[in-house]
């Protein structure tokens, strides 16, 4: 640590020295010390994305895997799009299944449902409720958070609005490392079961924005942030 800030006190040093005299040699060095920092950014966001993904896979599982043991208070469904006419999303529509196929096991008593439904004219949470009493679930079973605007709304919510002390999280697997480091950073006691039913386009691009999500959201239970929305 203290080499990184010796690092960035050399660079403000350099870069104060170019812009009040600049030479060749100067310009040279804060370009390629910029070049640098430029670099750092992405390459530790990659070691701290793989620190959190190797710090949770133990708690990923299967529906075929998970034990019988593995027991809970709740299954959280996180959202997902939901199409212009109601229906959900293929991701959407397996986090669901898989999230109802854990509550025919046994695993929890309650699923808790959420997602984005902020807005009047969207609606996650009831077009995932819906899907779920179509396939079987009764409604006082089902609970709906509609302020699950983001992966650590929707935990913090659980924990801390709701009152739950163990999950099941259920999403696709490469979401699911960041929602169980910040289950367990925010005290909830948490598995995983991943809803990779199927391939899904773009999946590339979502496991890139993931790397800066999981940078995010490590600086972010570091601060101790709060949700936009702390009631109902």
């Amino acid at each position: 640590m203290s080499k990184l800030r010796e690092f960035f006190s050399d660079f403000k040093k350099d870069l104060r020295a170019c812009i009040k005299k600049p030479t060749k040699a100067t310009v040279l060095k804060a370009v390629c010390l910029f070049g640098s920092v430029v670099l750092m950014i992405p390459i530790c966001m990659l070691i701290l994305s793989g620190a959190i993904c190797a710090s949770q896979s133990s708690d990923v599982y299967t529906v075929d895997s998970i034990p019988e043991s593995a027991t809970a208070d709740c299954i959280v469904v996180l959202g997902a799009k939901v199409r212009p006419d109601g229906s959900l999303s293929d991701m959407l529509r397996d986090r669901v299944l898989v999230g109802v196929e854990l509550y025919k096991k046994g695993l929890a008593p309650k699923i808790l449902m959420s997602g984005d439904a902020e807005h009047e004219d969207y609606d996650e949470v009831t077009a995932m409720k819906r899907f779920a009493v179509s396939q079987g679930v009764p409604e006082e079973d089902i609970i709906c958070d509609r302020y699950g605007l983001s992966t650590y709304d929707s935990m913090w919510r659980a924990k801390k609005l709701y009152g739950f002390k163990s999950v099941i999280a259920v999403t696709q697997e490469y979401h699911l490392y960041r929602t169980l480091y910040i289950s367990e950073k925010l005290g909830l006691a948490a598995v995983g079961v991943s809803a990779d039913l199927d391939t899904y386009s773009g999946q590339l691009w979502r496991d890139l924005r993931e790397i800066a999500a999981r940078a995010k959201d490590f600086f972010g239970t570091l601060r101790g942030v709060s949700p936009k929305y702390i009631g109902e």
